[in-house]
């Protein structure tokens, strides 16, 4: 069963998985396209990041930054002995609660060309085709997502 709860970026498992998603997307991308926060900029209070954990091992990574009316899906990544675990479903559930107890609008996030496992799990999610949003550009490898959400009264 997979278990997902607040975390912290500096914890070895976690930083492990950050550096290994990094990694990739500094060989898939050049730097100017990528996006990704560092692990202390995952570490401040407008983040909320979090863990998915298996067997008690950390196995995906994922955080929400605030950015007002609107919450950015940062950093999400499942190890890839993982993948198709549900582990990356789960993590986006848990960020989309967190997303609606601040009392968001929206979600947003920027990813890239290619990604299409993660493009499939954002559009399984209930994600759309946006443009660029906050302090992005338009940039032919980024791709902008974005979820509307209703609110419970």
């Amino acid at each position: 069963m997979i278990s997902v709860t607040r975390g912290d970026p500096r914890g070895p498992e976690a930083t492990a998985l950050l550096r290994e998603s990094h990694a990739l997307l500094e060989r898939l991308f050049p730097a100017e396209a990528n996006h990704h926060l560092s692990i202390d900029g995952l570490c401040t209070p407008d983040v909320a990041f979090f863990t998915a954990s298996s067997d008690e091992a950390v196995i995906g990574i994922g955080a929400l930054a605030d950015g007002g009316t609107h919450g950015e899906i940062k950093s999400v990544f499942v190890a890839p002995h993982a993948r198709n675990s549900g582990a990356g479903a789960a993590i986006l559930a848990a960020i989309e609660a967190e997303a609606l107890m601040q009392s968001l609008s929206c979600l947003c996030l920027e990813t890239g060309t290619g990604l299409d496992a993660a493009i499939r799990l954002y559009r399984r999610a209930g994600f759309c085709i946006r443009g660029p949003f906050g302090s992005y550009r338009d940039d032919p490898l980024s791709i902008f997502m974005e979820k509307s959400l209703a609110h419970r009264h």
